[in-house]
């Protein structure tokens, strides 16, 4: 998608601050963190959001979740972190291409949701 963010990075014309790369998947560094450690894990091939993920999809999204923990124990959360995938106006998703966020460091993440 030549407008998309994410996909601008993937193909080197934006600059990140990349902590991993494979053939499939792609992990940076935040560029507005909420937590000591906060990276942004995006799929190579765009993708949309979860909303247009498809059964082809499947082994990539996989490949993000088995690299979340690595990559958060390397990064300083070896004791936990927590993995967001927002998805649509609903979401907050504000990149539309899908991306999975690692957040975590020293000190308890907090709740996850407030109760309405």
């Amino acid at each position: 998608m030549e407008n998309c963010l994410f996909c601008k990075i993937v193909a080197g014309l934006i600059p990140a601050r990349k902590v991993y790369e494979d053939n499939e998947i792609l992990a940076f560094h935040d560029i507005h963190p909420a937590r000591p450690v906060h990276l942004l894990v995006i799929p190579k091939h765009h993708i949309t959001s979860l909303a247009t993920a498809t059964e082809a999809d499947a082994p990539v999204l996989g490949r993000i979740l088995a690299v979340a923990n690595r990559l958060a124990t390397e990064q300083g959360s070896p004791d936990g972190f927590r993995l967001i995938i927002n998805t649509g106006p609903i979401g907050h998703q504000e990149v539309q291409h899908l991306h999975a966020h690692i957040v975590g460091g020293p000190e308890p993440v907090g709740p996850m949701l407030k109760r309405v």
